[in-house]
């Protein structure tokens, strides 16, 4: 009869309300989770400064973490379903006791060294709820496939990526642009109360039902036996290749092909939404992927050698294609390998510890082993090795052809591809030769696809096509020792020799050169020619602040400005990268060695370093710390601005360097003068002479606007303007988004 419910429709709605209300509580734990990792680390910056060993610090402490709480989850799974709960409920409200979350009042503990104390800081300052909130996903679906009725839990595991997806974006287009630190910290509060809530309903769904007073080791040991070391190994793999890959590919792309902001968030939005994905109740799309991508490997990958800067927005789109493609593939196969649902949270925690191994073995072990990003094409390597291969033709079984042929024709197939493959060498880098190049890599990819019955031979082909798709320069440059690698970037001095010129480039960008004619190897070239900002404040020098000037400059590079010293100065340098200082003390740049031998060089974080010193320490201050096109944000605040004009003496002058392909600067700047309450003026200079010289945007600040007009009057024929103020909100260390000032005109170029 219509309007009648029966039994069974109520019993479908309340699993369907149950399935609702788990989807939500994985979701909103897993947003929380992704919310606060940025959140931390922003409020790290203004007091640990921006080296890259405190970023690789909160990386470990991170992954520790979420390895400890997967390890949590597994464990707590002995217990009854019951006390599951209360045991959870009762870890999540001593957790809250520690919000809202900010950084602990530690201090540098004597004899503890700083690659110990920073953990130690983020620990505790994370540490309680990071760990809870981390063991959500694999709890909340054990406790889900607590009903056997309720159906099978691992598309919840894709719920739970969305939400990690959803909190990775909604930090920098959301909750960094329209919220402060503290309103940040005080949002993610009230969702983490949210959290608690909902853990609670999810515990009361299960409470009541049969055997929920019970331990559940006896269910797990009927379920039968724990899967072998065969198989957990098999898990590490799959869940190692891709979490690598994520991280190496962003490494690869913004040294070698697209340096460009927020780029970090396209790699690891492509890997977790490959979990979405993989583990959908639908298998058909990750069914097509899979199928493809051998194909994707097989031409994307190609291009994972390549580091001479000539990558174009297509190459990144390929690069993160192939990222995508190799993450569902393995994820996939990752899925076909689940235990039963009594194995959950195993298979969970060797998922973690795959992912951490990755982790470690790209971002902290790479950079030791490593001149340069290696890793990414070992990698896209290892997935080849890994990834299910359908093969179109499969001669190597004897359908078609006896074996004999088969090795026949394998062997003429490779000795193709190899003249495919030196063919494509003569073509890859000259830009001119480029379809010629995209018609011998198709051809390439085509003979891979025949020779994808033969694992070995579909690898094989893979090398080769990486080889010529401009890898045999990468080998060359490792050979020839031009490249350093470090914890800061991957840096190339390269000799032009038709030029008589030596540039030191951090992947695609242009740090500095020096030419190798001894008649002009003191000339200061790039950025800091005779129309720079820079240059013209040096030159006003002397009549700003006498013949004994202290100068300081933030950012070594090749040390150009070295040679702009005059006698009786005084000139002090901030270097973060001890590398960078290297290349002055080993020869390969003389300015430092040559103009100014006396000169003091402090190694560290420049705010930090500039905050240690007294009062009035400069007459000049230069800050040219941009590493490629990222922004360190808190080298631009209005507390790191009270930092400089502290370390100025009461008439001295700033100068900032704030040319950028992709971020407009002068809005920023503009307002944290007018906060400051500083005097500013602006330099564009468009040299003529492009082969030595570099366009540039030089800032000028000063307490007192006398001095400014001084920098003028020595200035004959190279204008300065005024710098437009057009009412930006100043940055400050608890409030400073990038996102409205992007210029999204230049990514079409």
């Amino acid at each position: 009869m219509a309007g009648i419910l029966h039994t069974s429709d109520l019993a479908k709605a309340g699993k369907g309300a149950a399935r609702g209300l788990y989807v939500a509580t994985i979701l909103v734990g897993s947003f929380l989770l992704f919310l606060v990792q940025p959140m931390v680390a922003r409020m790290a910056l203004p007091r640990l400064g921006g080296a890259p060993n405190v970023w690789n610090s909160a990386m470990l402490v991170y992954q520790a973490l979420l390895l400890a709480g997967y390890g949590y989850a597994h464990a707590l799974g002995r217990l009854s379903l019951r006390r599951q709960v209360l045991v959870h409920l009762a870890l999540l409200v001593l957790a809250g006791l520690t919000l809202p979350v900010g950084l602990v009042a530690l201090p540098p503990l004597p004899g503890l060294p700083e690659a110990l104390w920073v953990p130690l800081l983020l620990g505790l300052s994370i540490g309680p709820v990071f760990f809870v909130v981390s063991a959500q996903a694999p709890l909340m679906q054990r406790w889900f496939a607590a009903d056997p009725q309720a159906g099978a839990p691992w598309a919840l595991y894709a719920a739970s990526n969305l939400g990690s997806f959803a909190g990775l974006l909604a930090y920098p287009l959301l909750a960094e642009p329209l919220l402060s630190l503290r309103w940040q910290s005080l949002v993610w509060t009230g969702g983490f109360a949210l959290l608690v809530l909902l853990v609670a309903l999810a515990g009361a769904s299960r409470w009541s039902r049969p055997g929920a007073h019970r331990p559940v080791a006896a269910a797990a040991a009927a379920a039968g036996p724990a899967p072998g070391w065969r198989t957990v190994g098999l898990w590490l793999l799959l869940s190692a290749v891709p979490s690598g890959l994520m991280l190496s590919t962003t490494t690869h792309l913004t040294t070698d092909i697209f340096a460009m902001p927020l780029l970090w968030v396209i790699p690891l939005g492509l890997y977790l939404l490959s979990f979405v994905v993989a583990f959908a109740d639908r298998r058909g799309p990750v069914r097509a992927v899979t199928r493809i991508a051998p194909v994707v490997v097989l031409f994307a990958g190609s291009y994972a050698m390549l580091s001479n800067g000539s990558g174009t927005l297509w190459v990144a789109g390929g690069t993160c294609l192939l990222l995508f493609c190799v993450a569902i593939a393995l994820h996939g196969r990752l899925y076909d390998l689940r235990p039963g649902p009594a194995q959950l949270t195993r298979f969970y925690l060797a998922m973690s510890a795959g992912g951490a191994l990755g982790g470690v073995f790209t971002a902290l072990a790479a950079p030791l082993l490593f001149d340069w990003a290696w890793e990414h094409p070992l990698l896209v390597l290892a997935a080849a090795l890994l990834m299910p291969l359908e093969p179109l033709l499969r001669w190597s079984e004897g359908d078609a052809i006896d074996r004999g042929p088969a090795r026949i024709a394998l062997v003429m197939l490779l000795a193709f591809a190899g003249f495919l493959g030196w063919q494509l060498d003569q073509y890859a880098l000259r830009a001119e030769d480029g379809l010629v190049a995209m018609g011998l890599t198709i051809f390439l990819v085509g003979t891979g696809v025949m020779v994808m019955a033969w694992r070995a031979a579909f690898a094989a082909v893979l090398v080769l096509a990486m080889v010529a798709q401009g890898g045999i320069w990468t080998i060359r440059a490792t050979l020839s020792g031009e490249r350093t690698r470090s914890y800061f970037g991957i840096y190339t001095v390269h000799d032009r020799q038709d030029e008589r010129m030596r540039t030191l480039a951090h992947g695609t960008t242009l740090h500095g050169e020096q030419s190798l004619d001894p008649a002009h190897a003191r000339d200061a070239l790039t950025y800091y020619g005779p129309g720079s900002g820079v240059w013209l404040a040096l030159a006003a020098t002397p009549a700003i602040a006498g013949p004994h000037a202290r100068v300081g400059v933030v950012g070594l590079g090749t040390g150009s400005l070295a040679c702009r010293a005059r006698p009786g100065q005084r000139w002090t340098f901030f270097e973060i990268d001890p590398a960078i200082l290297r290349f002055s003390t080993s020869g390969k740049f003389t300015y430092l060695r040559d103009c100014t031998p006396q000169a003091h060089v402090v190694i560290g974080d420049a705010r930090l370093e500039l905050g240690k010193l007294p009062p009035a320490a400069f007459d000049v201050l230069v800050i040219d710390a941009f590493s490629s096109d990222a922004i360190p944000v808190h080298l631009l605040t209005r507390e790191a601005l009270a930092v400089y004009t502290r370390a100025l003496s009461p008439h001295g002058l700033l100068m900032l360097h704030i040319s950028n392909r992709y971020i407009d600067l002068e809005p920023v700047v503009a307002a944290n003068a007018r906060d400051g309450g500083l005097a500013v003026l602006s330099r564009l200079d468009n040299p003529a002479d492009r082969e030595r010289y570099t366009p540039s945007r030089w800032i000028a600040l000063s307490r007192e606007a006398s001095v400014l007009e001084a920098l003028v009057r020595s200035s004959p024929g190279h204008p300065w303007t005024p710098l437009e103020d057009t009412g930006a909100k100043a940055w400050s260390d608890d409030h400073a988004s990038i996102l409205p000032f992007i210029r999204w005109e230049s990514f079409a170029g």
